[in-house]
């Protein structure tokens, strides 16, 4: 019998061998295409729209696409770690991951770099991390993890409550640093969670406006700093001339005036007056759409949305395609989250929402928010890979 040992542990390798190779032929390759095409559009935007500032300054011009190229790469590196490990060794982790994110929110309010009066991030010298983005992809693994563990169709008012719960504590600390842009991004991830889940709409209503009354009362109290007061202010008075609104007003008149000046094909790559003469103020960051509609054009701006129409009909399939409640639920919550996202950030362009300082997802300059955008493409593509495991 023992000569037959090596050819059955032969055999064996073989077979796990197979299975790695079969599961990796699994990829969704139209969403990775669809993120790789809206990253690619990312660096020709944060170029454009850095350039002449940068040489205003006598910096080098491609100091900030170069970095975002970099910020990508290690993204992707992220996406391809998650893909190998796969989600259901990250999902056993979940509370650990929602700990430890938990645990740096708290400590950047401590001491956390400060910029514009708010506590986003830390500051590792060439680079900074922001915690609320770690804890965007927690706050999903951990919720649909909990969710996904009821052994009925739906949760009882208890498992809502639990998920609330869960939601607050990074909700409240978000909230304080302040940075009610992500915190809301939170809440519209958990809101498609439990809505699938079997929640009673009732009760996701009921929800909702607790999550907004606990932002007014934060507000009234003086704890969520003034700047993100103003941005309502901002938003409803578009046209005010109160010097306190002129820096937000200004901001989204300019980039309103950019997408529309742009006409259908735009006025040619680094020849809009706007961006590439740097009126708009973080745009590279915050109003990235504003660049495309006026160098590209409507047609530039409608292959970017189809994109990221895209991308969310790849996430609604994935969550249809999914193996067990768990990978839908948090397919799902993703598709939620970046649906709001693009939602809020092209709004906010438009004049149509206020201005959060949410980023354009896979187009804003910006590590922290890419690298959780690699996490959970990752998360997304590990379910597509095993879903007939």
């Amino acid at each position: 019998m023992s000569k037959f040992i090596p050819q059955i542990r032969a055999s064996q390798w073989f077979k796990q061998s197979y299975d790695v190779v079969s599961v990796w032929k699994n990829i969704d390759l139209i969403l990775l295409s669809a993120v790789t095409l809206q990253s690619i559009f990312g660096f020709f935007t944060v170029y454009s729209a850095t350039r002449q500032r940068l040489l205003n300054q006598g910096f080098d011009q491609f100091y900030y696409v170069q970095r975002q190229v970099g910020f990508v790469l290690f993204a992707a590196a992220l996406m391809l770690l998650v893909m190998g490990i796969g989600h259901d060794w990250i999902r056993e982790r979940g509370v650990y991951w929602y700990a430890g994110s938990l645990f740096l929110l708290f400590l950047v309010l401590v001491i956390g770099a400060v910029s514009s009066g708010a506590k986003l991030s830390f500051d590792l010298g060439p680079i900074s991390v922001q915690p609320a983005e770690l804890m965007k992809v927690a706050v999903l693994i951990l919720i649909a993890a909990y969710t996904s563990d009821s052994a009925r169709d739906e949760i009882n008012y208890r498992e809502l409550v639990t998920a609330v719960l869960i939601l607050s504590f990074p909700f409240v600390l978000i909230l304080l640093q302040p940075d009610l842009g992500s915190a809301t991004v939170l809440v519209a991830g958990v809101v498609g969670i439990l809505l699938l889940s079997g929640a009673k709409r009732l009760w996701v209503i009921m929800f909702t406006l607790l999550t907004i009354v606990s932002a007014v009362v934060l507000a009234i109290s003086g704890i969520i700093d003034n700047y993100q007061l103003r941005r309502f202010d901002a938003w409803l008075n578009q046209n005010s001339n109160e010097p306190a609104l002129q820096k937000i007003v200004l901001q989204v008149r300019f980039a309103k005036r950019a997408v529309a000046s742009g006409g259908f094909f735009g006025k040619g790559y680094l020849q809009g007056p706007l961006t590439n003469g740097a009126f708009i103020p973080v745009q590279f960051q915050d109003f990235p759409f504003s660049a495309i509609g006026e160098q590209f054009g409507m047609f530039g701006a409608s292959i970017v949305l189809a994109l990221f129409a895209v991308i969310c009909w790849r996430l609604w399939v994935i969550a249809k395609a999914s193996r067990n409640r768990f990978d839908q639920l948090l397919a799902t919550g993703y598709f939620s989250m970046l649906l709001f996202q693009v939602f809020q950030n092209i709004g906010m362009t438009l004049g149509v929402t206020p201005v959060s300082g949410l980023p354009l997802p896979f187009i804003s300059y910006g590590g922290s928010h890419l690298a959780s955008s690699g996490l959970l493409m990752g998360l997304m593509q590990s379910i597509y890979m095993r879903r007939l495991r």
